[in-house]
């Protein structure tokens, strides 16, 4: 009787995921695998589909362009990942002392989050309009000349990474519920030991919040590989290819070029590059990440 029961339990569970792994099985890994066959082709789905082995992995890693959006993608990854940790951390911190309507407050660094990409990025752009912005005009109050932000091609990427700061309220939530839930025996503890706020900072915060640190890094880098919408909704990947990301220059060769399967070799090479750093930052995680209940290792 058990053993049906649990029979009987396990085919309901199997009902119960079947429309998710479908789902997953149709819309992720199979085109997954579709994408993988078309980079050795040359194909733009109609007319044109041949086999060419690895020639479109080879003529991309000899296209300048390609190593252009390589730069950027990772001076924009690796920028505005600690950008983004190091602000959204300093905000959970502010708002995890006792101060009035800490749900407002919340509400409010959360919101930039819910908006639509497009109209994020729509907004900035007239935050950064050299002549009628916000930012120039703020400068021109104290006599300051600003650039060209977007319409300069020195500017035009550091113009994206403030951006992205917009966006940290998800993880400045998280690290609020991650400061919330360290005890507070540790910070008493440390206080009676003549610990200063630095010390216990480092002694106690850090540690304890090392688990949501590892996440939100990783997905925030995860994330910041995968960057396009501002870049192709603000500056097109220009000026001079300055702002030119990896996801966009494969826009540009499927949507633009209709070179599908070269497409799908960029795609691949972002794929794997985006695997590596993940499972490197995983490799090194053992070193800095405490789990509460584990030994250190």
């Amino acid at each position: 009787m058990g053993s049906s029961q649990k029979r009987q339990d396990i085919l309901t569970a199997y009902l119960c995921l079947a429309p998710w792994i479908i789902g997953f099985l149709s819309f992720v890994v199979g085109p997954m695998f579709f994408s993988f066959g078309l980079s050795f082709y040359e194909s733009d789905l109609l007319t044109t589909n041949y086999f060419i082995g690895l020639k479109n992995y080879h003529s991309l890693f000899q296209e300048e362009l390609f190593w252009q959006s390589l730069k950027v993608t990772f001076i924009y990854a690796f920028t505005t990942v600690p950008l983004g940790t190091s602000i959204a951390l300093l905000v959970a911190l502010l708002l995890n002392q006792k101060i009035m309507g800490l749900g407002l407050w919340r509400t409010i660094y959360y919101l930039p989050t819910v908006i639509s990409g497009v109209a994020v990025s729509l907004l900035w752009l007239q935050i950064f309009n050299p002549r009628a912005g916000l930012i120039n005009n703020f400068l021109a109050l104290f006599g300051v000349k600003g650039p060209a932000w977007l319409y300069d091609s020195t500017w035009a990427l550091p113009s994206l990474i403030i951006m992205s700061v917009w966006g940290v309220g998800a993880n400045i939530l998280l690290y609020l519920a991650g400061l919330q839930g360290i005890p507070t025996q540790l910070y008493e503890a440390a206080t009676i030991d003549g610990a200063n706020g630095w010390q216990r900072f480092r002694a106690v915060t850090v540690p304890m919040l090392s688990p949501t640190i590892f996440f939100n890094v990783t997905i925030s880098l995860i994330g910041a590989f995968q960057f396009f919408t501002q870049a192709f909704v603000m500056t097109k990947g220009g000026p001079n290819n300055a702002t030119l990301s990896m996801v966009l220059f494969l826009y540009n060769k499927a949507f633009g070029q209709v070179r599908f399967g070269y497409a799908s070799a960029v795609a691949w090479v972002l794929f794997a590059i985006i695997i590596s750093f993940t499972l490197l930052f995983q490799r090194l995680s053992r070193y800095w990440v405490y789990y509460e209940g584990e030994q250190s290792r």
